[in-house]
């Protein structure tokens, strides 16, 4: 007999893997998106049961929130949500099949080939304070570099989008 924690894993899990193939697969833009930001509810919720508050806070926060709303801007201001998406060519199906087989069999193979031990050191729930001081600090455990070259990213992804809407308004 299955607990109501394994259930609830399972609807999870389903619900975000059906979302991201319908995601992928979907005709129309629109819906394309809004199924996304089903996958990425689902994947906030499985970050809940794993009971990670933090993790899946930010989860709803940036990639729901934001992206996904950002997305749907997107769609609505650069051409009409209810339109069709053209028919792929067959090679292009074959060869995205081919690179999903491909990223399969490398995540198989890297978990098969490696033994991930499991770490008992730190048993305590990350605090808001741990995540904080491990993210703006310096040293050898900190992510403050990434953290900036994260927004450097960003930045220079807004700036292209800028000068991609303003040339496209040129035209």
């Amino acid at each position: 007999m299955m607990s109501a924690s394994t259930i609830i894993f399972y609807l999870l899990a389903a619900m975000t893997l059906i979302s991201a193939l319908l995601s992928v697969t979907a005709r129309k833009i629109f819906r394309a998106a809004i199924y996304l930001l089903f996958s990425l509810i689902g994947i906030a919720g499985i970050y809940f049961w794993m009971e990670y508050e933090f993790v899946a806070a930010v989860q709803i926060v940036v990639y729901v929130g934001g992206i996904t709303v950002l997305i749907i801007f997107s769609i609505f201001l650069t051409q009409q949500p209810g339109e069709r998406l053209p028919v792929q060519k067959v090679t292009k199906l074959l060869f995205s099949a081919f690179a999903a087989l491909c990223g399969f069999v490398l995540v198989w193979f890297l978990l098969t080939k490696h033994i991930f031990p499991i770490s008992i050191e730190n048993t305590s729930s990350p605090t808001l304070t741990s995540i904080g001081a491990n993210m703006l600090s310096v040293g050898q455990n900190g992510y403050a570099l990434p953290f900036e070259v994260i927004s450097l990213l960003l930045l220079a992804v807004m700036i292209g989008c800028i000068v991609i809407a303003t040339r496209a308004q040129k035209d």
